[in-house]
């Protein structure tokens, strides 16, 4: 199976997204899935945001050698899920490769419906903004991540 995240600019959120589920497929000795990441924006190769890596260094999380790369149909195609952070996300991959509509599913769909706090699904974007919202990012993107683990 292999797995897609997708965000804007793929330094953050769907980098520790896809961070935060290869580091738990390993410690569970699975083998047989593929993770990977992309962004909308083409950020042309830029390293990952130096405090997203911080956080997954502090949560045993390997932060290296990451570079944003651009979402292509190539990598859609390829993928059995496509998971977005946000429903703007989610709307716009729709819209322009209908084909991939039953692929995509928002990542805080796989947490109980008790958890989501808001209505709207989306994992907010902690770029720029203080180490208090980048460990709510990725507190909520391990929550999301258990549940989207016990559906794989």
């Amino acid at each position: 199976m292999k797995i897609l995240f997708v965000c804007n600019a793929n330094i953050v959120r769907s980098f520790m997204a896809e961070r935060i589920l290869r580091c738990r497929l390993e410690r569970l000795g699975v083998g047989n899935m593929e993770v990977s990441s992309a962004g909308l924006l083409d950020m042309e190769g830029t390293p990952a945001d130096e405090t997203a890596r911080r956080i997954l260094r502090e949560n045993g999380i390997d932060d290296e050698g990451h570079q944003s790369r651009l979402l292509n149909e190539a990598l859609l195609e390829e993928a059995d899920l496509i998971v977005p952070m946000e429903q703007r996300q989610l709307q716009k991959i729709g819209d322009q490769h209908p084909e991939t509509t039953h692929k995509l599913r928002l990542l805080k769909s796989f947490l109980p419906d008790d958890r989501q706090e808001n209505g709207d699904g989306d994992v907010k974007d902690p770029y720029r903004r203080s180490i208090f919202d980048y460990r709510l990012c990725f507190a909520e993107l391990s929550l999301a991540m258990e549940g989207l683990r016990r559906c794989i």
